[in-house]
């Protein structure tokens, strides 16, 4: 006798279809899993016939083949073992329930027949909800996160047994009903900007990068606060949209990174890599494609720190993602493609010592080892980056001094207000902030007066400025206008924008 449920392959971010079916034949016991699993799924007959032992039912006899289709897609995780053990079970006749709209199961079976949590439930949420009348069991620590999907009935399973009773009738299993789910609003205090002394520059410039979403890269001695101003920048970003924090949620679901405490992302990313992370580790990949940091990073903030001491192929895989926002991954058992809308925010040293350009200091580099540590970072990924900042080192006065700065508080509104000017703005479009206009976009929004226009036609014949740059200062000339409203970009706009680019890229 055979049998067929329904459960689901996460691939990449999305979430497919997958049937399990189960034949019991006569002959000595034996457990057959086909459908390319690999070795978690295999390991899945140990657990299920524990599992279903525990749960006071006798594991029918015979040879038992388990085939998971399409066969042609990679099985991995031990999310089959609940379907795999209802297949069996209906196979053999212990759950005669017949339903008429569609049940998809998903599970890791603990040896008592309880049910761990797995990952990459949101996507099979998502995917479940597609299927009209559809209803999902899972385990009972994955319901919030798939509660995240409105109008989708959601069966949280505590044990193999409950779910037994409560496809044979005996006793039903509540429905999960989800909590609304709110926005973190809250301010980090630990790394608030008041406590930064001086550097009035750099939080300027931090401020236009949080209100267009637009690069930065910080060079400085050692000390001199970069790696605090980065730490600062969650702070001022504005709160996540409920579709920004499901985008993330998704990401982080698949990789099984959420926090036990939650099923939302509800604070902006910060992802901080250490300058030995490797191409696959930063960008993502693997024989079977998953997310990398920038990908954890999507509608946050990427922070490298030692930017210079990152490799350069590492660095140089980086220009893909932002320019276009995604990730394109191809390998031989398929592709995939991550979304990355991330902003960067690198911190850097001008030589290997650190105080090539302190005019106290002495430089212990000869030129030979300024220019290969400076030729670390390539022209064209330099170009990406939108603001360059020079972060020096401080005096004493500044340092010691006890007067309070500006709080993230207030900046914070400041950028809430030049965000909600972008939103009006874009809001029959698909993009979000300043930086993602594309050229088309540039040639409706980024409209100049006659002193701008003819400010940045000098700077641009005079620096030998790139296309791509002539673009990012309009975007970032746009980004400050936005401060005042303004529907014009003016002179300042643009004036202060030539600020953040350093001559001849």
């Amino acid at each position: 006798m055979s049998a067929k449920v329904l459960s689901a392959a996460v691939i990449g971010l999305d979430a497919r279809i997958v049937e399990v079916e189960a034949d019991i034949s006569r002959g000595l016991p034996k457990v057959f899993i086909v459908g390319l699993p690999d070795t978690s799924v295999q390991e899945a007959k140990e657990r299920v016939r524990s599992g279903i032992r525990n749960s006071n039912i006798k594991f029918p006899p015979g040879v038992i083949t388990v085939n998971l289709a399409p066969a042609h897609i990679k099985k991995e995780g031990p999310s089959y073992d609940l379907p795999i053990a209802i297949a069996i079970l209906k196979a053999s006749g212990i759950i005669k329930s017949k339903s008429e709209v569609d049940r998809l199961f998903i599970g890791e079976l603990s040896l008592d027949g309880t049910l761990r949590p797995v990952k990459g439930v949101l996507p099979i949420a998502l995917l479940a909800n597609q299927i009209k009348g559809s209803e999902l069991y899972l385990p009972m620590k994955n319901a919030g996160e798939a509660g995240l999907v409105r109008g989708l009935a959601i069966y949280p399973v505590a044990s193999l047994e409950d779910l037994i009773h409560h496809l044979s009738g005996e006793k039903k299993i509540k429905i999960f009903k989800s909590r609304a789910q709110r926005i973190d609003h809250k301010l980090n205090s630990k790394y608030d900007m008041s406590i930064i002394r001086g550097q009035e520059q750099a939080k300027r410039a931090l401020e236009v990068a949080a209100a267009g979403g637009h690069n930065v890269l910080m060079t400085g001695p050692p000390g001199s606060g970069k790696t605090l101003l980065a730490r600062t920048m969650p702070t001022i970003l504005p709160a996540m949209t409920f579709l920004e924090s499901l985008e993330a949620t998704k990401i982080y679901s698949v990789l099984g990174l959420l926090p036990g405490d939650t099923a939302m992302i509800r604070e902006r990313p910060f992802r901080s890599p250490h300058h030995t992370s490797s191409a696959v580790a930063l960008v993502g990949g693997g024989s079977h494609p998953k997310p990398g940091e920038i990908s954890l990073a999507h509608r946050g903030i990427l922070f490298l720190d030692e930017f210079s001491e990152f490799s350069r192929q590492v660095l140089e895989s980086l220009r893909q993602p932002l320019e276009d926002g995604v990730v394109s991954i191809s390998r031989a058992s398929g592709s995939a493609i991550f979304p990355a809308r991330f902003t960067l925010i690198a911190a850097q040293n001008p030589c290997p010592c650190g105080f090539c350009d302190d005019p106290d200091r002495v430089c212990t580099c000869t030129p030979q080892q300024i220019i290969k540590y400076q030729k670390k970072i390539s022209g064209p990924l330099l170009d990406r980056i939108d603001i360059h900042l020079n972060v020096p080192r401080l005096r004493y006065e500044k340092i010691s001094s006890t007067s309070v700065s500006e709080s993230s508080f207030s900046i914070r509104a400041r950028i809430e207000k030049a965000r909600q000017v972008q939103t009006k703005r874009f809001k029959k479009t698909n993009i979000t902030v300043n930086s993602e206009m594309t050229i088309r976009d540039l040639e409706v929004y980024c409209q100049l007066d006659e002193q701008a226009s003819l400010l940045i036609e000098n700077a641009v014949n005079q620096y030998h400025l790139s296309v791509r740059s002539y673009h990012r200062i309009l975007k970032v000339g746009r980004t400050i206008a936005d401060f005042s409203n303004s529907k014009s970009i003016l002179t300042e706009h643009i004036a202060e924008s030539l600020q953040y680019r350093p001559s001849g890229i």
